[in-house]
């Protein structure tokens, strides 16, 4: 990561003649893209760090073909010789889902939305105009073959896993109608693939897009499908009926003759069934293969978006085998499987969480039963051997960001909550009271602390449950 960083510096220098004043990791998201943010005086830029080479230069292609035709896309500033690293506009920290979770569903984030398909329409058509499909990363289009793999994806990742018997020739055959179905729209445009509110950005009220790079050539309705029903956003169903329309009046004007709505809308929903399955086969290859916590949390909302679609629309094609499995994975009974225990106020349970020094002995336990996690740190690369950091601790952002960026903090915290979540979630269900985790490290001021800090926060958040936290080492850290 250190050589990463250093990289992008010199392509600062190289290409904007600024040197940093100093360059933040951002928190890593579902794909392998790292990014950073740049602070040069009073200006923010964002550096990425992307192995495929290719996906960088899809993205740098179509960035400054929507530049040219004043969409709302960063501007592309530098790429440097290897197409690893490339330096973009900061268009800010603010997504819609950001605004829509700090401001509720009122009337200032319905008109975020609005802005959104209204700058999607003209996205979709006039980015379309002299776009060459040839940097697409898979398919040019979506056709069959990409609704096919999108099923497939969804069967393999997610309703496999499930090992619910069905008829796999009979679910192959409504796989085949459905997307010949889907392929048989009026208009195919430019398709951003993932537009959802998280790559939205917000900034002086105004909507900019980020993370088009899986593009290609498709129908409109699926990024309306896809922004409309994110499970995470939980629009009413009257917002997405008046949003649908609101974007058909948008969309009309750009084209050259208005759309059939009534076709339109029957073809929307199969999109939207579409997209809730891609997704819940993304959330079943991140989380339940990869064991990423966030994304195992999200397939309880998916499933139950997905129920309300079932119930509620439909698709212009009957799918027999498909239609009967998907009311199977949507009983309450396979949603409960992926929704964690929560605590309440009369749950006994209480988990004591210490950091510790191994040179000052273990932390002890004096309840009843006693026992529990016992985890060493001492094979992370310890930021107390540098003297920027030895009067800092485990609480401090510097020290934080060195353990997320320079170390395999990340990986060996993932493979403690795969383990302890075992053990919380059986202790909530037999109403057992303790539970001790210890986080031990040489001085007990850094990796311990960090560990203690953000395992507490994991526990909190994912099972509601009381934490007792305490850094046992405190009255000796390095002042």
């Amino acid at each position: 990561m250190e050589s990463i960083i250093e990289a992008i510096g010199q392509l600062c220098q190289q290409a904007l003649q600024l040197t940093p004043d100093r360059i933040e990791k951002l928190p890593q998201s579902g794909s392998d893209r790292v990014y950073f943010r740049v602070y040069s005086a009073t200006n923010t830029y964002i550096a990425t760090y992307n192995i495929n080479t290719r996906e960088t230069a899809t993205f740098v292609y179509f960035s400054q073909h929507f530049k040219k035709a004043h969409l709302p896309v960063p501007a592309i500033l530098a790429v440097n010789d290897t197409n690893t690293i490339y330096l973009q506009e900061d268009l800010g920290t603010e997504s819609l889902l950001n605004k829509l979770e700090a401001s509720g569903h009122g009337e200032y984030v319905y008109q975020l939305f609005q802005k959104s398909l209204s700058a999607l329409a003209r996205m979709q058509v006039l980015g379309h105009q002299g776009l060459d499909y040839n940097w697409c990363l898979t398919a040019k289009e979506f056709g069959k073959q990409a609704i096919m793999s999108d099923l497939l994806y969804f069967k393999y990742y997610f309703l496999d896993t499930l090992q619910l018997p069905y008829d796999k020739q009979a679910m192959l055959d409504d796989f085949d109608a459905l997307s010949t179905y889907l392929t048989r729209t009026q208009n195919k445009y430019f398709m951003f693939r993932d537009f959802q509110s998280r790559n939205i950005i917000v900034q002086n009220d105004q909507v900019h897009f980020i993370d088009y790079q899986g593009g290609m050539q498709g129908a409109l309705q699926y990024d309306v499908a896809s922004l409309l029903w994110q499970a995470k956003a939980e629009l009413s169903e009257e917002w997405k009926d008046q949003l649908l329309e609101y974007y058909m009046d948008q969309v009309d004007p750009l084209l050259p003759e208005p759309v059939d709505r009534i076709t339109f809308v029957s073809q929307y929903n199969g999109y939207v069934l579409i997209r809730l399955l891609q997704v819940l086969g993304a959330y079943g290859f991140r989380g339940l293969f990869e064991r990423k916590a966030h994304f195992l949390a999200s397939i309880p909302l998916a499933l139950h978006n997905l129920k309300f679609f079932i119930e509620h629309k439909r698709v212009g094609i009957v799918t027999p085998e498909f239609d009967r499995v998907l009311k199977l994975v949507v009983e309450d009974s396979m949603i409960n499987k992926f929704v964690a225990p929560q605590a309440n106020e009369k749950t006994p349970l209480v988990i004591t969480i210490n950091s510790f020094s191994y040179k000052r002995g273990l932390p002890h336990d004096d309840t009843e039963n006693g026992g529990g996690f016992m985890f060493d740190m001492r094979g992370i690369l310890n930021p107390g051997r540098f003297d920027e950091y030895k009067k800092q601790s485990g609480l401090d952002k510097p020290v934080q960001d060195f353990l997320e960026q320079r170390t395999k903090m990340g990986k060996f915290l993932n493979s403690v909550w795969d383990l302890i979540d075992i053990t919380v979630e059986d202790y909530l269900n037999r109403d057992f009271a303790n539970l001790m985790i210890n986080f031990g490290c040489t001085g007990g001021q850094h990796r311990s602390v960090y560990a203690a800090e953000q395992t507490a926060r994991h526990l909190r958040n994912k099972y509601k449950v009381k934490v007792v936290l305490t850094h046992t080492n405190r009255e000796n850290w390095v002042k």
